[in-house]
């Protein structure tokens, strides 16, 4: 089988298009590019629609936790509390079982034991308590004259919140927030190691490289493949938060913008 061909068979392998069956031996390196390449789609889908769905939740908590109103404050402390105090590799387990649990219940939550939804719903509840924090800390960060200003042309409640309280609070906390979405990417690697099951092999990345590392018994070809999925990723998530990020400090001189600058968790 040429490269092209294994392209063809194994290209979409982790969505169910292609091939079925796992090679079995002769492993040919262009075999490892594309399944764990095809893999990637996973971490992807993982990541992207966490990261969407969680920025909003992530806003919700932040004013919340900011909020005098206890009712409000409360819950919004005690989520990202659970959330940030708590492994992300434990939350899995915890939300695989308690999917599980709620399976015997109602067939509705059938959908919920299979990463796609499951394990997608971990990762929002965690993104979402990291990134809530982060707006928390720009919302206390925000300078009293812009509101002091905002008050003064009689803007309150929403509009003085979209206008003047909301892109502030992003300009503020996009650096760090850009971490946050580079480690997310990185953590939907844990998806099929925790408790949620790859449905005929469908995997993500990381699955397909323990596969060929488990079966060749040299873990240096897989693995350092995975590494460069993960790093050409990174590089187009800080791409793209990066113009983001000039857009939100658009309105500032050139000699006053700040250069989106990386600096990723290596412990958390």
């Amino acid at each position: 089988m040429s490269c092209l061909e294994t392209i063809q068979a194994y290209g979409l392998r982790a969505v169910g298009i292609g091939e079925r069956l796992l090679p079995r031996e002769d492993f040919t390196l262009c075999q490892q590019f594309t399944l764990i390449g095809s893999g990637m789609i996973w971490n992807i889908y993982f990541g992207l629609v966490a990261l969407t769905f969680g920025f909003f939740l992530a806003t919700a908590l932040a004013v919340g936790k900011a909020s005098p109103n206890r009712m409000l404050r409360k819950p919004a402390e005690w989520f990202i509390f659970i959330f940030r105090g708590s492994p992300l590799f434990i939350q899995f387990f915890f939300g695989y079982f308690l999917f599980l649990s709620l399976k015997g219940v109602h067939p509705f939550f059938d959908a919920f034991t299979a990463a796609w939804l499951g394990a997608l719903i971990v990762l929002f509840l965690n993104t979402a308590a990291y990134s809530g924090e982060i707006f928390y800390g720009a919302l206390l960060s925000i300078p009293k004259g812009d509101t002091e200003a905002a008050d003064a042309y009689g803007m309150t409640g929403w509009p003085r919140f979209r206008r003047v309280i909301w892109p502030t609070m992003l300009r503020l906390a996009w650096p760090a927030y850009t971490n946050e979405a580079i480690f997310l990417f990185h953590a939907t690697a844990l998806v099929f190691f925790s408790g949620f099951p790859a449905w005929q092999q469908r995997g993500d990345a990381l699955y397909y490289a323990n596969y060929f590392a488990d079966k060749t018994f040299n873990p240096f070809v897989p693995y350092p493949i995975l590494a460069m999925y993960f790093i050409i990723l990174t590089l187009i998530v800080v791409g793209i938060f990066g113009m983001v990020n000039a857009r939100l400090n658009r309105h500032l001189p050139q000699n006053v913008q700040k250069k989106l600058r990386i600096r990723p968790n290596l412990i958390r």
